[in-house]
């Protein structure tokens, strides 16, 4: 299936939190979007790996995405070698988007910045055609995409752009709110601890953040990148011109 955005987070919800409202963006535009998480979330403090799948499974589609897709590496101990690589490297190109979307470069949660890593540099190495891979039985072909772009997590990073998701939010955080065992849902009552994510504070803060950025260029809502490539355009229309 050869998709336009494959979006990659190392645990189930994190790329709803990080850059949902870009995704249900571009699906609106009429592109193909998938979601590869890498582990199964299976050391979160609350609910199961098994629950959060089904929560994965209602988030996307809420998102309408195509295809979302699990590597099962393990939670919290991933590591960057041959083997973990080629995972990411097959399923690059299996789906040979043109834009990868990924977690933060460093964050709060050190699975996120090593997740960055992984993901980035297989993005390289799989446009290396001596770098053999196969999927089904098949030998797959190289495939690079043209950008791999960083969303903002927990920590504040200055982004290198930003999108306008004004007339996603509230979708974005009915995607959010699929995890009824993460995240602060008062109308089911969980038997388990708190946690740094499960108060409704912090989805204010996920609220704030969005606006904060939209601020910045004259939207409600917004989410921010960073791109380590220099972006071009080819022509100043396809900025938005709003006066800050």
């Amino acid at each position: 299936m050869k998709l336009d955005i494959l979006a990659f987070g190392v645990h189930h919800d994190d790329v709803e939190l990080g850059c949902s409202g870009t995704i249900m963006a571009a699906v609106a535009e009429g592109k193909k979007v998938g979601i590869v998480d890498l582990t199964r979330g299976e050391l979160g403090t609350r609910g199961t790996a098994e629950t959060r799948l089904r929560e994965s499974a209602k988030a996307a589609e809420i998102m309408g995405v195509a295809v979302r897709k699990n590597l099962d590496m393990a939670d919290g101990f991933f590591v960057q070698d041959e083997v973990h690589l080629r995972k990411v490297i097959t399923a690059i190109r299996k789906y040979q988007p043109e834009i990868i979307l990924c977690n933060a470069p460093e964050d709060r949660h050190p699975d996120h910045g090593r997740s960055a890593r992984l993901v980035a540099d297989a993005a390289f190495l799989s446009g290396l055609r001596k770098i053999e891979t196969s999927d089904g039985g098949y030998a797959q072909k190289k495939w690079r995409p043209t950008y791999v772009f960083h969303y903002i997590q927990d920590r504040f990073i200055q982004p290198s752009f930003v999108i306008d998701i004004s007339a996603y939010m509230p979708q974005k955080i009915e995607a959010v709110l699929a995890y009824t065992t993460q995240f602060y849902t008062p109308e089911i009552n969980l038997n388990e601890p708190q946690t740094y994510i499960s108060s409704p504070q912090f989805l204010e803060t996920v609220k704030a953040r969005a606006m904060m950025l939209g601020k910045r260029i004259g939207v409600e809502y917004a989410e921010g990148f960073i791109s380590e490539k220099v972006l071009g355009i080819r022509s100043f229309d396809a900025m938005i011109q709003n006066v800050t």
